[in-house]
């Protein structure tokens, strides 16, 4: 018998907003606004994704948009944020970084400062409600201008006492490169913020490189790529950098054929701390537990490396010393009890 992986306490530091939301909230709110959503976002849910070419990420990023437009006003924002923290608490995260570009949201919820201030303040309610911390990350989108990034940096900066924990880069790497955001990323570390870009997903090990030296990053998003190029990841291994891997993502928008071939067992033997997350569960279908799941079936992690892999997402978190403390050792409580449950 094998310990139940949803009372493993763990920290979920890859999460995108929209792509946080429960399906049936998604369907529920578009019928309450008139909003039209695809079969892909209904009857044929989750979709059959495929991101490695232009058109693939093409027709990703437009069911997360359409997907995102049925956040209407300020209380389906504030639901979204209450829902997703109560699953994470169904998850056994006890603490939990959402990523949130708020360009996306501002022409809605009255610009870019209203936006934050009505995401951080959703957080507030949420955590306070279910238990689960929740720090927030201010994301650019690489395929905007670099002014903007400098412009969200600064906004982030500004809330780094209220709940703002880090500053990230998303989207499609073949059309941003990290070294056009240097700029952005130096005013984030100034004030404090951890430095969190995404790379080595659909581009290989020099997308990661360019994360790690130019942006200077603390965590790397996905960086399975860095598996490519050994002294690369040594480096990483080195400097102590998380990398936030999620595997049926990686399997979802074509970056691994199987979830056996994402190289969670190589980077794990050689050294590399990671973060297990679920990116996007609205659009790939399954949450945290699952990527435990998979890394258990499909790698043959034991309890005992399930339980580090915990320790090392709270590690490589934001969390507050306090929550770090308390959450490490309730995974040491999980790895010594007896396993009470059939495997999950």
């Amino acid at each position: 018998m094998s310990r139940d992986l949803a009372a493993l306490p763990k920290a979920h530091l890859h999460l995108h907003f929209t792509g946080s939301m429960r399906h049936s909230t998604l369907v529920e709110l578009a019928a309450g606004h008139g909003v039209h959503l695809p079969d892909a976002l209904v009857e044929d849910w989750p979709p059959k994704l495929r991101a490695t070419d232009e058109r693939g990420w093409f027709r990703f990023q437009r069911l997360y948009d359409i997907a995102r437009s049925v956040l209407r006003v300020p209380d389906d924002l504030r639901r979204l944020v209450h829902e997703t923290a109560e699953d994470e608490a169904a998850e056994g995260s006890g603490w939990l970084e959402i990523q949130v570009d708020p360009s996306g949201y501002a022409a809605r919820f009255g610009g870019l400062t209203p936006t934050v201030e009505l995401v951080l303040d959703a957080a507030g309610e949420a955590a306070e409600a279910t238990g689960v911390g929740i720090g927030v990350v201010i994301a650019a989108n690489r395929t905007r201008h670099p002014l903007d990034a400098k412009t969200l940096a600064r906004l982030a900066v500004r809330y780094a006492d209220d709940g703002v924990v880090g500053f990230g880069l998303s989207n499609d790497e073949r059309r941003g490169r990290a070294y056009d955001f240097e700029g952005a990323f130096r005013i984030a570390q100034r004030g404090g913020l951890l430095s969190v870009p995404h790379g080595g997903e659909l581009l290989g090990a020099a997308s990661v490189r360019e994360c790690l030296e130019t942006l200077s990053a603390d965590r790397l998003g996905h960086g399975v790529r860095a598996i490519e190029d050994p002294r690369l990841l040594a480096a990483i291994v080195e400097r102590e950098v998380t990398l936030e891997v999620c595997p049926a993502s990686n399997v979802s928008l074509g970056v691994a054929a199987t979830a056996a071939d994402v190289p969670l067992r190589d980077l794990y033997e050689a050294g590399a701390l990671m973060a297990l997350g679920a990116d996007d569960p609205l659009l790939f279908g399954s949450r945290l537990v699952r990527q435990y799941e998979l890394a258990r079936t499909e790698h043959g992690f034991s309890d005992a490396e399930l339980a580090e892999l915990a320790r090392q997402s709270i590690r490589g978190s934001a969390a507050p010393d306090d929550v770090r403390r308390r959450l490490l050792s309730a995974v040491d409580d999980w790895e010594h009890a007896a396993p009470a449950h059939a495997p999950r």
